[in-house]
């Protein structure tokens, strides 16, 4: 497969994805019943508040639109760089416990379920490893940066096959629709040309996968408190949904600005003050313009107390659920377990399929 770089060529381009996106948004607001969105988190931590406007609000509302949606703990992922294995089970739960005071409502329609519980979807990997090449697997740029952040000196045949791991959790479920960023395309581009090319091999009159689609999020990539990186647990400059109102205090109170007083909205020249200004756009509706305009010559300090107050004040239902929830383990384990044999059911229909069309059924 050495000479398919150019397969499909164009289909993998940013500006065609804008456009399957908008396309997706108008049919989801005519028939949500025609897709299925597949998304998800790995059990690394519990989630932030980055998380929640990049991703979290986006889920809920998909699902409260009534699209199908599969909600995936990627708890095998957390193997390939990570070696805090002790504490997948805890995190998995911890997530769920975030899903659920987020708004996601587990129904037949939305489930929550750890990839670890659905044997028959990981049975894909096989068949899926032989339809893309190893030059395909070097040129995947997602996974170089995720080697790079991890601050990886070598890498294992896990992290090296994520990506075709992930079209198995996409395609096991028959997904039409991932919610990425711009940066997640090429893991879900790999996606896209193994259903296509397993189709054109096992199955050309009658496709078994669908090619799924990128729903881009909306929200612009939102900065940590220090203004300069993503934000992430591990760099130490993220809040935490689970954080108290005094913890996001004195977070927010250690956030990075600049030495003007009068804020202004310029994320190319005051980067670090037009995220915290973007933060609180997201918390109120308002434009970072106008709530900048209203700071005026306020300078860093009434522009933090402003995201402060916004923050708690978006923040505490979401809070006060959690702390119910947490009290409820075994309620979560039956939110986990019932998704996960909902995932099989579906899983072991794909593979029936697969093994069908390749010709496997004794």
């Amino acid at each position: 497969m050495e000479d398919q770089t150019t397969e499909n060529e164009g289909a993998g381009t940013y500006e065609a994805a804008v456009e399957r996106s908008k396309k997706l948004e108008q049919e989801i607001a005519v028939n949500p019943k025609k897709h299925r969105v597949l998304t998800g988190d790995r059990p690394t931590g519990r989630l932030h508040i980055g998380h929640y406007f990049g991703s979290l609000q986006n889920r809920v509302r998909l699902a409260n639109a009534g699209v199908p949606t599969c909600i995936l703990i990627a708890d095998y992922q957390v193997l390939t760089d990570h070696d805090a294995f002790s504490e997948i089970s805890q995190n998995s739960k911890q997530l769920v416990i975030d899903y659920l005071a987020c708004g996601i409502k587990p129904s037949d329609d939305v489930i929550i379920y750890p990839h670890s519980y659905v044997p028959e979807a990981n049975q894909l990997m096989l068949p899926f490893l032989t339809l893309v090449s190893n030059a395909e697997l070097n040129r995947n740029p997602t996974v170089k940066e995720e080697i790079q952040a991890a601050g990886l000196k070598s890498v294992n045949a896990g992290m090296y096959t994520y990506p075709v791991h992930q079209a198995c959790d996409i395609l096991f479920c028959k997904g039409t629709i991932v919610p990425v960023g711009k940066d997640q395309l090429p893991h879900l581009e790999l996606t896209r040309l193994i259903a296509r090319r397993f189709n054109d091999k096992f199955s050309p009159n009658k496709p078994v996968f669908p090619e799924p689609q990128a729903l881009l999020s909306k929200t612009p990539t939102i900065l940590g408190l220090d203004g300069s990186q993503k934000m992430s647990k591990s760099r130490g400059n993220a809040i935490m949904l689970s954080a108290t109102e005094d913890e996001t205090a004195a977070a927010v109170k250690k956030a990075k600005t600049d030495a003007d007083r009068n804020i202004t909205y310029n994320p190319e020249t005051r980067p670090e003050v037009a995220n915290l200004l973007m933060l609180i756009s997201l918390c109120t509706g308002e434009t970072p313009e106008s709530i900048a305009q209203k700071i005026g010559d306020g300078g860093g300090g009434m522009l933090k107390k402003m995201l402060t107050e916004s923050l708690n004040e978006t923040l505490r239902p979401m809070r006060e659920e959690r702390k119910r929830l947490e009290s409820s383990p075994d309620y979560i384990r039956s939110v986990l377990l019932d998704g996960a044999q909902k995932a099989r059911n579906m899983a072991i229909a794909t593979l029936d399929e697969v093994r069908t069309v390749m010709n496997m059924i004794i």
